[in-house]
């Protein structure tokens, strides 16, 4: 079992090797880091009886291996390590003095990403590795070497993007092993046979946020399709809830329940810059009374919402003839609301310097304050803002460019 799992992952190593490179050159949707260092320690346990007259105790302190990993890809890879392991002789029995030094070259498979683990963590790996190597067992002057073959398993517990904790267990088959592991004597048996047990860490090597441990690499195509799944769902929002989507509305602002046309914009058959629907409900409710100040706090929202505008030719500085009504709405407001105030703040689309456009926003709204001068409005009631370019519309579009050259109105 052990040789089958050993040639198994040896061959899948060196399958992959060729295929992961392609996989790696075609797939550029990551990078992430592939080298590590491994340090840890333990203890080992020998399953072959010793020297008679010597016994090993139930483990024996202590193993220590350090390795060196390179992940080709985010499944498989390749690690060299050396290890140290120290035997001790139970309780009551004959001392010996005898100790393990092996070194292997060993394919590594991320069974964590092979068998898709981050759809249920993003911090717990698991690790499958085997390969050959040389080792030596040695008592005092007396030396023998072997060749081995081992097989583990590596948990890991990922601490931060370049540490990760691990718990490995392996097995080390040796050959040509003519000394037992207390070094007392010939071997019986044509193999030696010893169990590791460790707990270590991991540091990731590389300047990436991830290691090959971690990432998981999305097929281009796939990444490609999800771009284009995404884009369609933002192009199908509908922020206004108007029936329009985004981006085919020309007003993506407008208010809930007012009635639009094809490119999203509220029906202004006056072209006022008021929507008919707001104008008619003002209009009953307000203008209509403007002795009793009915609902003003409803004109007020209205107003502040960005409802009532005063709207602008390009390079004017002049309101255009259609929306100079709507003054008449905040100069009514102010009339009946004599401790009210109100900013008149200016703007303009993004077409020539800004430098330019702040000198025309600023330049609109102080032609909308010498009209509410006129009608008798107290200048300390008025307070002009220059806005400049107002950048929340398509630069390209001249419809929507003819939304956002406008004066607003802040009631306070």
């Amino acid at each position: 079992m052990m040789k089958k799992l050993i040639f198994t992952l040896a061959l899948a190593s060196a399958v992959s090797a060729v295929s992961a490179q392609n996989e790696v050159k075609n797939d550029k949707t990551q990078d992430f880091n592939k080298w590590s260092i491994e340090l840890a320690g333990g203890f080992n346990k020998p399953i072959n009886n010793g020297t008679p007259g010597y016994v090993f105790e139930f483990v024996s302190p202590y193993t220590v291996d350090l390795g060196v990993r390179y992940m080709i890809n985010n499944k498989f890879g390749i690690k060299g390590d050396v290890s140290y392991n120290s035997f001790q002789e139970k309780n009551n029995t004959p001392a010996f003095d005898a100790e393990y030094l092996r070194a292997n070259i060993q394919g590594v498979a991320n069974l964590g990403r092979i068998m898709n683990f981050e759809t249920w963590t993003n911090t717990i790996g698991l690790l499958a590795h085997g390969g050959l190597g040389a080792g030596q067992i040695k008592s005092g002057s007396t030396k023998n070497t072997v060749i081995n073959a081992m097989a583990g398993l590596t948990a890991q517990a990922r601490l931060s993007d370049h540490f990760a904790l691990t718990a490995d267990a392996s097995g080390i088959v040796n050959a040509r092993q003519n000394l037992n592991f207390d070094g007392k004597s010939g071997a019986n048996y044509p193999f030696g046979v010893m169990l590791n047990a460790t707990v270590g860490l991991t540091y990731y090597i590389g300047k990436s946020e991830k290691h090959a441990d971690w990432i998981v690499i999305k097929d281009k195509d796939l990444v490609s399709l999800e771009q284009r799944v995404a884009e369609l769902e933002t192009m199908n929002n509908d922020t206004d809830r108007d029936g329009v989507v985004d981006y085919l509305d020309a007003e993506p602002n407008s208010i809930t329940g007012v009635m639009v046309d094809t490119k999203g914009r509220a029906i202004d058959l006056n072209k006022n810059g008021i929507p008919d629907e707001i104008e008619k409900y003002v209009d009953a409710k307000y203008k209509a009374n403007t002795s009793n100040g009915v609902d003003s706090q409803t004109i007020k929202n209205l107003v502040n919402g960005g409802y009532v505008s005063v709207f602008f030719d390009f390079n004017k500085t002049t309101p255009n003839s259609e929306s100079t009504e709507s003054i008449s709405y905040v100069l009514t407001y102010l009339r009946n609301n004599p401790s009210s105030s109100v900013d008149i703040i200016g703007h303009a689309d993004e077409i020539g310097s800004t430098t330019y456009n702040n000198k025309l926003s600023a330049t609109r709204a102080n032609n909308v304050k010498e009209t509410l001068l006129k009608s008798g409005i107290d200048a300390s009631r008025l307070n002009v803002v220059a806005a400049g370019e107002d950048t929340s519309v398509d630069k390209n579009s001249d419809a929507a460019r003819k939304l956002v050259r406008r004066v607003t109105f802040n009631i306070k």
